[in-house]
């Protein structure tokens, strides 16, 4: 089982008193099963303007990457979402926000991103991860069960292939 991380003098996502904040460094919350909120429902457009909804995909392990193309660790952690989307049997999907189009398709093209990113320049569709799982930083990564519940976040940089894929698989694995 991966590791449940936290930053010390933390005790979860709301440890961090009235700023309700943590310092994006790839670490790892894991929820269990039990503890699993309603399903995410997120849609919208995709940069090239198709229709993208999360629901369509119950059945199957989402990642879904909140990202923008101002972010230098959103560059720094490109490469391994590349690598993990064709390596796992997963559906992969980003979220780009505070974001103008241009720039983000020329992200998507200069680290041969071929998963679609939902252009959420507002950033709406994060208050959709509910009051428990908001992401307090850019990047952040959440793995959805086949539910389309939140099963882990990664907040911060997707510390490495590694990490990402042994999420994705203990959630893939679950019965529940």
């Amino acid at each position: 089982m991966v590791a449940l991380l936290l930053l010390s003098g933390c005790s979860g996502l709301r440890g961090t008193g009235d700023l309700e904040y943590i310092q994006g460094e790839g670490n790892v919350v894991q929820v269990p099963l039990e503890d699993r909120e309603d399903p995410v429902e997120i849609s919208g457009d995709s940069l090239e303007g198709d229709p993208i909804d999360l629901s369509d995909w119950r059945g199957e392990v989402v990642v879904v990457n909140v990202w923008g193309s101002w972010c230098t660790p959103c560059r720094s952690e490109a490469p391994t979402l590349v690598d993990a989307a064709t390596a796992l049997d997963a559906r992969f999907v980003g979220i780009d926000i505070r974001d103008h189009m241009d720039d983000a398709l020329a992200f998507e093209r200069e680290f041969g991103i071929e998963y679609p990113s939902i252009f959420d320049p507002g950033s709406e569709q994060l208050l959709r991860f509910g009051s428990e799982y908001p992401p307090h930083a850019t990047p952040s990564t959440y793995v959805l069960d086949r539910k389309g519940r939140v099963a882990a976040l990664i907040s911060g940089a997707v510390p490495s292939l590694g990490t990402l894929t042994a999420v994705v698989e203990e959630v893939a694995a679950e019965d529940g």
